[in-house]
């Protein structure tokens, strides 16, 4: 649920953080980019050269990652132009290419954005969050390639690739502690000989919270004396382990077995509100904060205090073999669990009134088959893909009777004034300016001293049970050795099943229940249909010197149409009402230039991408997320990457995109004609340098670097209080290597400059009138220590 339930620069390598990117320093010698050698991917299911992948392809290498010290995949996608990834928690990321948003929580929808671990989808976005430590490289492809990723890759693609065993023993450990109690520490164990080999990668990441929530502090005098003390908010507690095994028994046999576990026990998000104020009078979106959560918040919400509590299992078996010169077969398998509990205070201020926990689980299987043909003037391929999924997201919510229907204004105009009189305002107004919950006090009036409090809960359920079967083919033929065409097409199957139900007792104080949700009273519906495509894509390449390739891409891609499944009334009974949403389905046209001249590599590219029948999120007044048509859209756009190796010492590289996504300037689209795409800036770029010093037995080193984006809008319909303008984030890390390499001492420094920004703004507090702002990260500084063995 979300909390408002081409061209890429072939030698740009940009990437992760310096802790989270763990034992990368121990092979980075190893690796292309730590040579200024090519990059080899594997974005269409073969390895090759990054520069001649006829379509549009940012790879990112663990290396690179630790180079820059970026900490997590919204940092990452600051290096990437077409990419943002907005991590307003761990449960609930937001993935963004070129303008489009993958980031509902609903079981009953697919995602437009995939997102890949080790060649499997795991993009259902509330367990799609995962780690970045002891990575081979991070790919992103740009542009729908069915053929490729699958269903969902209706933009594009992210493909996080851990690092593999390997012949020979290694080891490596990062450990780092900064301001806010943060302290990191991860690292990597590999052992074994060409035949067998295994590797073992841990990462633990902590900091308290940098957004202080009064919220049951005993020392601040204010209504929620008694009540449980909340943690400090935007804090992280988290942890993760691999284990991979590789067995080769043969040069023609390759099996690899991946098991991953990513947790999470993080403190609550600061949803902090413009319209209620904390306990001393509001001192502005970046001053601290009182979400007092709920006084039933263990048994109703399923936690004691704010804050989210996720574990996810996974489990990755790959087997290539080669069947005869020129000839392989590869498998790709996978399950994914994942089970969460986010707690959260949807109205971003002290008085109890939108209390809700997002309780999501899901599994996933998925297997695919692909055979893949290599000849001097033709490669081909094609395969089969099978992907079963059983979701659900179960909503429950707490309040109190009286204060929520003062908050809420949902009183008769005689008893609202009857409350003015006696001190109580309505609406936003029901919390007073210096913090004081004055609706708390409505309930005894209402019932003329009977009662102090009237608490309330309910909850909703959304089931979403997916299966997905598909077949493809691609073809490339190569008339002559410069020129490249490609041809292939998904023809896929879909069954969709959907599920709704719903628990929404009258209120005492009302007669009525308090969300404008129909109660199934726990019946579960349900709800089926069945829907097929056929997906193409088409591309060319043209290698015009050895240096320079020109490439060009028409492609189609498709988000599923949505079983939409919710409650209605019939005569006083509750029946099932289903909305079926069309699907999305977008048109892809780019070209562009990749080039390797010496000691520059890069790309620049044109997009230009039509849609029909564009999908979009709103939130309702109960905090419930649905999907609707706005109708057409269009969405040009440029990108392009540089980098220049300027000699031994210095090195240069940054990156721009325009992206100009928009709906359809048509009346017939109501508020959504001519709205810009939502966590889309216009223009982003980000560029640096990286400077390595030799001094006798030591290296210094340093990588300076600078990301800005233009103003973004947090929602659709477009709205001015709920967007950010455009900022620039300064970053650094520096230190010196020991040991030829083997050990590095360093500090670093995100956000130096301290700059204050919004990373999400509307929320569930928008659906019922009161948005709620989160702030972005502050400065972030510490030191580091590594050592590879």
């Amino acid at each position: 649920m979300r909390r408002s339930f081409s061209l890429a620069f072939a030698g740009v390598l940009l990437g992760c953080s310096s802790t989270a990117a763990l034992a990368q320093s121990a092979t980075a010698a190893e690796t292309p980019d730590a040579q200024g050698g090519d990059i080899i991917v594997t974005a269409q299911k073969r390895e090759q050269k990054l520069q001649d992948v006829p379509i549009t392809v940012t790879a990112v290498t663990g290396a690179k990652m630790q180079e820059l010290g970026v900490n997590s995949l919204a940092e990452v996608a600051m290096y990437i132009p077409g990419l943002r990834i907005q991590e307003q928690s761990d449960n609930n990321p937001g993935f963004v290419i070129r303008g489009i948003t993958s980031d509902s929580g609903s079981a009953q929808q697919g995602a437009r954005v995939s997102l890949y671990y080790n060649g499997v989808d795991i993009s259902r976005t509330r367990g799609a969050y995962q780690d970045l430590f002891d990575l081979e490289r991070i790919e992103v492809v740009k542009g729908p390639q069915a053929t490729l990723f699958g269903t969902a890759s209706a933009v594009g693609a992210v493909n996080i690739i851990s690092a593999r065993p390997r012949a020979g023993t290694s080891a490596g450990i990062i450990a780092s502690y900064g301001n806010y109690n943060r302290g990191q520490v991860s690292g990597f164990v590999n052992v074994g000989n060409d035949t067998l080999a295994a590797r073992l990668a841990f990462a633990y990441k902590y900091h308290d919270g940098f957004v202080r929530n009064i919220a049951g502090d005993p020392n601040v005098p204010n209504q929620n004396q008694g009540k449980t003390k909340q943690d400090d908010l935007n804090g992280q507690d988290q942890r993760g382990i691999r284990g991979s095994l590789r067995w080769a028994p043969t040069d023609a046999l390759t099996a690899t077995l991946v098991l991953t576990y990513d947790g999470q026990r993080n403190p609550g998000t600061a949803f902090r509100s413009r319209a209620q104020a904390p306990t001393g009078g509001n001192g502005g979106d970046y001053s601290y904060a009182e979400l007092s959560g709920s006084p039933y918040s263990a048994q109703v919400l399923g936690g004691t205090k704010l804050g989210l509590k996720r574990d996810v299992y996974d489990a990755n078996f790959t087997l290539t073999a080669e069947l005869a010169p020129g000839v392989s077969f590869t498998t790709v398998n996978g399950y994914r669990k994942f089970n969460s509990n986010e707690v959260f205070d949807a109205d971003g201020g002290p008085a109890w009134y939108l209390e809700f926990a997002e309780d999501a689980r899901g599994d996933q299987y998925s297997h695919e088959g692909r055979f893949n043909f290599t000849g001097d003037t033709y490669r081909a391929s094609f395969g089969w893909n099978a992907f079963f999924e059983n979701n659900l997201q179960r909503v429950p919510f707490s309040t109190e009777e009286g204060t929520y229907l003062t908050c809420a204004g949902a009183l008769p105009a005689g008893t609202r004034a009857a409350l003015l009189a006696a001190g109580i305002p309505s609406g936003p107004g029901c919390v007073l300016p210096n913090g004081t919950v004055a609706a708390a006090g409505a309930t005894a009036l209402l019932t003329r001293g009977a009662a102090t409090a009237i608490p309330y809960s309910s909850v909703f359920t959304n089931y979403g049970t997916n299966d997905t079967y598909s077949v493809f083919a691609d073809g490339t033929w190569l008339p002559t050795p410069r020129l490249e065409l490609t041809a292939g097409a998904r023809v896929l199957i879909e069954k969709r099943k959907s599920g709704y139900s719903s628990v929404q007792p009258n209120s005492v104080l009302a007669g009525v229940p308090l969300l404008p949700t129909v109660s199934t009273g726990g019946v579960k519906f349900t709800a089926q249909r069945s829907f097929s495509a056929i997906l193409p894509r088409f591309n060319a390449l043209y290698r015009l010197t050895d240096g320079i390739n020109l490439y060009a891409t028409i492609s189609k891609g498709r988000r599923s149409p949505v079983v939409q499944l919710s409650a209605a009334t019939s005569g006083g009974v509750a029946v099932p009402s289903l909305q079926v949403v069309p699907d999305e389905v977008v048109w892809n046209y780019e070209a562009g230039i990749k080039a390797k001249i010496g000691a520059f590599s890069g790309s620049l590219g044109v997009f230009y991408q039509d849609y029909n029948g564009f999908q979009v999120t709103v939130t309702d007044g109960a905090g419930k997320t649905t999907t609707q048509s706005a109708g057409k859209a269009r969405n040009p756009g440029v990108e392009l990457e540089g980098n220049w190796r300027v000699n031994s010492l210095l090195q240069l590289f940054g990156n721009f995109a325009y992206v100009d996504g928009k709906i359809a300037n048509n009346p017939a689209y109501g508020v959504y004609s001519g709205a810009q795409f939502r966590l889309q800036p216009k223009y982003s770029a980000s560029g640096g340098a990286t400077l390595r010093v030799p001094a006798g037995s030591m290296t210094f080193y340093a990588t300076p670097s600078a990301t800005y984006q233009s103003k973004e809008y947090f929602e659709l319909p477009n709205s001015e209080a709920i967007s950010q303008g455009g900022y620039a984030l300064v970053n650094v890390r520096a230190g010196v290597e020991l040991a030829g390499g083997r050990y590095q001492i360093g500090g670093f420094a995100r956000n130096a400059l301290d700059r204050k920004y919004l990373i999400d703004a509307g929320n569930t507090g928008g659906g019922f009138g009161i948005p709620t702002y989160i702030r972005g990260e502050p400065r972030v500084y510490g030191v580091e220590v590594s050592g590879k063995f």
